[in-house]
């Protein structure tokens, strides 16, 4: 609801989310997290986006009230407030166990592929190693090979 009303009422009045911000004297991406829900303003920047706007703080949130019930439209607003900032502690609680649990899987990938890489790198060093003593001149291999064919017994 608020988010939607922030939106059309900034557009309405022809503001882009930067020079909004400069009116309340914030930074453009709170803004966009209020316009995308992601987080709400406190009641201070409520009453000043109300201000900017030229509307009440409950027509800002979405309520609609009858002008008798100007006694409790406070109690009604802090008990949206209350839920909103509820749901998007519930949300934020989500996104940070899911992010805890996707960087312990990837940890876990990048430990394995490296074990893999340092097992890789000892066995091709092992083989290097062991191909060289297979190939190590000799004497008797260096006469053999400077007769020509020739097999020297010496």
């Amino acid at each position: 609801m608020f988010s939607e009303n922030l939106k059309t009422l900034r557009k309405g009045k022809r503001l882009s989310q930067e020079e909004l911000a400069i009116r309340l004297n914030v930074v453009r991406q709170t803004i966009s997290k209020w316009e995308k829900g992601l987080s709400v303003p406190d009641a201070d920047l409520l009453l000043r986006l109300a201000e900017v706007f030229e509307v009440s703080v409950s027509q800002l949130l979405g309520a609609q009230f009858e002008p008798e019930a100007d006694e409790n439209e406070l109690s009604v607003i802090a008990e949206q407030l209350s839920r909103i900032s509820e749901q998007l502690a519930v949300r934020n609680r989500r996104w940070r166990t899911v992010g805890k649990w996707v960087l312990i899987v990837l940890c876990a990938f990048v430990a394995f592929f490296l074990l893999l890489a340092i097992m890789g790198v000892a066995l091709f060093s092992i083989r290097t190693v062991v191909g060289y003593t297979d190939v190590v001149v000799t004497p008797h291999t260096a006469m053999f090979a400077n007769n020509a064919g020739a097999w020297y017994s010496g």
